[in-house]
């Protein structure tokens, strides 16, 4: 029998025992709880009672002497009173969380006990050398497949050194810079001197020769 076992089997008997003559833990806690509350009622009622005993004593002073010492005897015991319940009340305070700290920790074993119990009916099914194989399989497995994934996404084909392949680059750039300066350089000069006219054409010749035969005519009549 495990541990748990043992623990909620005395437990068990232990309830038996109380259901004949004792309380159970939640009537004890309530018990108590209603004991507190009566107590802080009459913690209150004494404190009236002081402050009543009290303003006796100062309304009666020396002209009465007698009901003033009185007032200030009862107010005393009062505050006796008063005293004693402050350290009643201590004691069931701590009685009370005791009690209620004690049936928590049985309910939290009692859970413990249940969960122990089905983790141990889970591995009751389960071969820890079976176990141990499988794990080896899934990591051997997720080895192979890192590699795949790596071979995969890895460059494919030669590769090339970046440094080099930048020099080669400015080699073609200051290539093609000289080919432009060259080509400028080759261009034929503007000639300086200033182009000879068009001759004219053969047509506007005629029309001219024809026009000045025309004035000469003109002029040849009107000396006659």
């Amino acid at each position: 029998m495990s541990g748990f076992a043992k623990l909620f089997k005395g437990s068990s008997s232990s309830k038996h025992h109380r259901s004949k003559g004792g309380p159970s833990p939640q009537e004890a806690i309530h018990k108590l709880r209603e004991t507190e509350e009566m107590l802080t009622k009459k913690q209150d009622y004494l404190e009236k009672r002081i402050e009543q005993e009290l303003a006796i004593a100062k309304k009666h002073g020396t002209k009465n002497k007698r009901a003033a010492l009185q007032a200030l005897k009862r107010k005393k015991r009062l505050e006796q009173q008063l005293t004693q319940i402050d350290g009643t009340l201590s004691t069931i305070e701590f009685q009370r969380e005791a009690l209620e700290n004690s049936h928590t920790n049985t309910e939290v074993l009692k859970n413990m006990g249940y969960a122990a119990k089905a983790m141990k009916k889970v591995h009751d099914n389960m071969d820890i050398n079976k176990i141990d194989d499988l794990m080896q399989d899934i990591t051997e497995q997720q080895d192979v497949a890192r590699e795949i994934s790596e071979a995969i996404s890895g460059p494919f084909g030669e590769a090339y050194d970046e440094d080099e392949l930048l020099a080669e680059l400015e080699e073609l750039e200051q290539e093609d810079l000289e080919e432009s300066l060259k080509s400028v350089d080759d261009l034929p000069s503007v000639p300086s001197s200033k182009l000879p006219s068009a001759r004219p054409s053969h047509r506007a010749t005629t029309k001219k020769r024809v026009e000045d035969d025309d004035d000469m005519r003109m002029l040849a009549s009107w000396g006659t």
